[in-house]
Order: structure tokens, then C-alpha cells, then sequence
């Protein structure tokens, strides 16, 4: 690399490693030539990881399939990384957010950090392998679905926020419930869908079961109404549980478009809610995952683990709180 830079192998490491005086053009030439050469800086992060900048990262893998940054109504990830920057200065730390640290030309910066929490890694995600490999901290807030326990991880309760919304349907009267996860190859999708098996077959039913891309968002609700309510007359569901907010939204105004009351003739439920669940008409029941108190519990496990010191393992989520509105609440 310093001979194609015409510079000293010296000055590659300062330019690098961010040290030492040199010109800014020299340094933007050579990191251009490392990225064309695909050279992985973790030796770079395992530099300044000795000397603790005092800096967390913090990876959103769901951004990666949803497109977008910024997606409408999606408030989740928001109070996630509000508390958790927060909560990283309370403990002297600053927080980073960060795209994919291994898609092409990502920036060196992206592997400066102390630590790292990478919420919702996909299955064999290779975010959680770059970490690995490079010997850089992190926490994972959901399992990596293909290598569960094998890295430091924080359970989502995922299975349980299913049962607790099943039972919330069954209780408000469904006789036949209906679930709707995401396409990401994630623990939230998997375990969710899983645990909606077991808890079927409980009751001697068949799976009712459809996925529906989350950048669709409430676009997806038209989709998911012609698979359940397009056949056997006989086996439609009263109840439609949506692992996203979002579809729940749209299955809900998509419902009432065509008909359907809410929730008199369907009763619509989301595992994680939306801000149009808490606004639209009916409104829509869904779970208060509590963000901020696992991004409290995230940063600190991060922390201890960029300063080399035990986390005491197994970590869990917050237990969840049902919202009940309009959505599942019958006249009585």
C-alpha cells in the first residue's frame, strides 16, 4: 500500500491510525486505496481499542432490508438510539451510529470504535463474523439465528412476546388466529414464528401463517387479507397478529376499506408497535417493547466489554407491556 501511495510505510499508518501530522489529500489517498484493495482495518480498531476513545457503535441491521434510515412511523429504533446515546454519556461514552461496517467502501471509521451493539443481526450475519474475527467488543440484542450462544447476546423474548399476544387474542374472543412475521432471516421472525406453531398445535389447530416484506409497511395489508381471506371459507381467521406495527396498521385500514369491521369481524394485534397504531381509528393493540431499557442494558454490556471487565450472562429484554386499544376490545 505505501509503495502504491508513494508514501512511507510510516505514513500509511499515521494516515491510517490517525496520528502523527499528515496532509489531508495524502490521507484520502490512501484510504482510497485501501478500500480499492478491500483492506479490512482491524488492526486499526484494535489500535485505538487500546487506547479507549471512549467510543460505542451501534449497527441496526433492519435498516439494511427497510431501505431507508428514516422509516414512516417506525419509532422503535429511535427511542433505542436516543436512549442509548444517553445512556453511553452517562457512562463518559459516546455513542456512533453505523451502517454495514463490511459493505464496500465503508469508512474507517466504522471500525474505531471501543465496542459495538449490533441489534437484530440476520442469520450468519457477517457484521457479527467481522467483529468476531477482528477481536473487537460487541453485544448482539437478539441471537444470530444460525449461532445461537456462541456470541455475547441479549434475548429478545421473542418467543414470549408471541405467547402473550396469542393468549391476548383467544382471551378477547378469536377462535382463529392468523400471524404475519417479516422476511427477515432474523431471531425476532424466526422464534416469533416458531412459538405461533407450538402454540397452535396446542390447540389442535394448523398454522395459519404468512410473511410480508418490512419495507412494505402498511402497503403489505392488501397482500395479507387475500392469503387469509381469499380461500377456504370454512378456516378464515378472526384474528390477525402482525409482528410489525406497520402491517398491523394496514391490515387494520385495508380491513375496514373492504368492509370488515375492527374489531367486531377481525380483531388486529402487532408485537411491536407503531406510532399508527397509537393514532389510526380504531387504534391498534400492540406490545410496549420497552427500547429504552434494553439500550440502557445494551450500552452497559458494551461498556464492560470494551474495558475487558465480566458482563454477567444470560442477559434478557425487559418483560413487554400489552397495550389494549380499539383494535381488540369487542362491544361487550
Amino acid at each position: 500500500m505505501a509503495r502504491a501511495a508513494g508514501v512511507s510505510p510510516t505514513t500509511v499508518s499515521h494516515a491510517l491510525n490517525g496520528k502523527g501530522t499528515v496532509r489531508r489529500e495524502t490521507v484520502e489517498r490512501i484510504a482510497a486505496i485501501a478500500a480499492e484493495i478491500g483492506y479490512r482495518p482491524s488492526a486499526i480498531a484494535r489500535s485505538l481499542q487500546r487506547s479507549h476513545l471512549g467510543l460505542l457503535a451501534l449497527a441496526i441491521r433492519p435498516f439494511h432490508s427497510l431501505n431507508t434510515f428514516l422509516p414512516e412511523g417506525v419509532d422503535y429504533f429511535l427511542r433505542f438510539t436516543g436512549a442509548a446515546s444517553l445512556a453511553a454519556m452517562e457512562h463518559g461514552y459516546s455513542l456512533m451510529l453505523i451502517d454495514d461496517p463490511t459493505r464496500p467502501h465503508a469508512p474507517l471509521s466504522a471500525l474505531s470504535a471501543d465496542a459495538y451493539i449490533v441489534l437484530q443481526p440476520f442469520e450468519n450475519d457477517p457484521v457479527l463474523t467481522l467483529l468476531s474475527e477482528s477481536h473487537i467488543p460487541f453485544i448482539a440484542l437478539g441471537p444470530d439465528p444460525a449461532r445461537p450462544g456462541q456470541f455475547f447476546e441479549i434475548d429478545d423474548r421473542a418467543t414470549e412476546y408471541a405467547r402473550i399476544l396469542a393468549d391476548h387474542l383467544e382471551d378477547a374472543g378469536a377462535r382463529r388466529i392468523a400471524f404475519v412475521s417479516g422476511t427477515d432471516r432474523n431471531h425476532w421472525n424466526l422464534a416469533t414464528e416458531s412459538a405461533m406453531v407450538a402454540w397452535w398445535r396446542s390447540r389442535g389447530q394448523e398454522p395459519l401463517l404468512f410473511s410480508a416484506p418490512e419495507a412494505e409497511g402498511e402497503s403489505a395489508g392488501d397482500s395479507i387479507l387475500n392469503h387469509f381471506l381469499g380461500g377456504d371459507q370454512d378456516d378464515r381467521p378472526d384474528a390477525i397478529f402482525c409482528l410489525t406495527g406497520r402491517h398491523a396498521a394496514g391490515v387494520s385500514a385495508q380491513a375496514i376499506r373492504r368492509g370488515i369491521r375492527v374489531p367486531e369481524d377481525l380483531l388486529v394485534a402487532a408485537a411491536s408497535g407503531s406510532v399508527q397504531n397509537r393514532v389510526s381509528r380504531p387504534s391498534v393493540t400492540s406490545l410496549d417493547i420497552r427500547p429504552e431499557e434494553s439500550a440502557h442494558q445494551a450500552v452497559a454490556a458494551a461498556i464492560a466489554l470494551a474495558e475487558g471487565r465480566p458482563v454477567q450472562a444470560p442477559l434478557s429484554a425487559p418483560p413487554p407491556a400489552l397495550v389494549i386499544r380499539e383494535s381488540t376490545t369487542r362491544p361487550r
